[in-house]
């Protein structure tokens, strides 16, 4: 390794170091007085604890706009490097190394085009506005795509996080190890769509990232979902002899969900079918769901899947990518407050 990469390794490091000491520093005090009520006083810390709920969803929609702005400005910061290590003014390097070698659709292309529009204006009078808007389409198109090799290039590390909550896991079901850096609590229906598409990408992200995850499921059947809450009552039967993972992943997989359906896959499983049935038409785990679906009403999550991971929520329908990415901030926010204290 050169002496050059090795400085620019350190510096990449102290950078990495220095945003997460100033995170931690411009974290909320729990303890300020926000409000006196007669005699007594009421701090952030209590707000959060007895209205956190409301205050978590307009805090993430707070963060999603956050974190817009936040892309745009390093796009823009990459391609001002970008230009400047050239030694070239930013817009000749998009017309040198970006623009370069785009072409004006044809006639015939602009005429197809046309035809789509909704409008009653004869094609000439539109012809330019057309042609502008399919140049700005390939134009943005073409720019995303050198900004995307600058940014695998420049090996980004956003610190930025979502808002976060405290989430009672105490006697939830476990996939990993205690000691692991991050922790995904997913908060879900078994009859959601969205989650049993993205069941798969969470089960492929614990292969991939081994003992460093451990993947956490919360029961949240939502009401208009007619079987789902029984289906987290049986998940929770299978769990009682040991194949709640199993019996989770089935559910996903299979879609069935009627109570004949459920006893079934327990057989299938091999579970004690006679234990099963008395555990599941008795309404045995039926407290137990409950007490998850209240938390995550206690917490405002107003949808499935929901996330939190090492604490930061975030939700909606994701991708691995997705996935991957806030795994992998943890686990750099991780490393560096550990070399940071290995370094006092």
């Amino acid at each position: 390794m050169s002496t050059r990469h090795f400085t620019r390794l350190l510096l990449v490091e102290a950078v990495l170091l220095a945003a997460t000491i100033a995170q931690a520093q411009s974290a909320p005090d729990p303890t300020t007085v926000i409000a006196r009520v007669g005699n007594s006083n009421l701090t952030l810390g209590d707000l959060q604890k007895e209205e956190g709920g409301k205050l978590l969803q307009a805090g993430y929609q707070y963060f999603l706009s956050e974190r817009k702005a936040l892309e745009e400005l390093i796009d823009n910061r990459l391609l001002a490097d970008a230009a400047k290590s050239k030694g070239i003014p930013l817009d000749q390097l998009m017309e040198k190394e970006v623009y370069n070698g785009i072409k004006d659709p044809t006639e015939d292309q602009l005429e197809v085009y046309y035809e789509g529009l909704d409008t009653q204006e004869p094609y000439q009078a539109v012809r330019e506005d057309v042609l502008q808007h399919i140049r700005e389409l390939r134009h943005n198109k073409a720019r995303a795509a050198y900004v995307e090799k600058l940014r695998r290039d420049a090996k980004l590390n956003v610190l930025l996080t979502p808002p976060g909550a405290d989430v009672d896991v105490a006697n939830a079901y476990k996939n990993g190890s205690t000691g692991a850096a991050v922790t995904l609590v997913e908060f879900a229906d078994y009859q959601c769509p969205y989650c049993q598409k993205v069941n798969p990408q969470i089960q492929q992200l614990k292969k991939e990232y081994g003992d460093k995850l451990t993947v956490i499921y919360k029961d949240f059947p939502l009401p208009m979902h007619h079987s789902s809450e029984k289906a987290a009552e049986a998940s929770r039967c299978a769990g009682d002899q040991g194949k709640f993972w199993e019996y989770h992943d089935v559910l996903f997989y299979s879609k069935q969900l009627e109570v004949a359906d459920l006893k079934e896959h327990a057989r299938v499983l091999k579970l004690d079918g006679d234990k099963f049935d008395a555990c599941l038409d008795n309404g045995l785990e039926t407290n137990a769901v409950k007490k998850d679906l209240d938390e995550a009403k206690s917490l405002g999550l107003t949808g499935t899947p929901s996330f939190f991971v090492n604490g930061h929520f975030f939700s909606g329908v994701v991708d691995y990518a997705a996935l991957k990415d806030i795994v992998n901030q943890q686990l750099n926010l991780a490393a560096s407050q550990h070399q940071m204290l290995s370094m006092k």
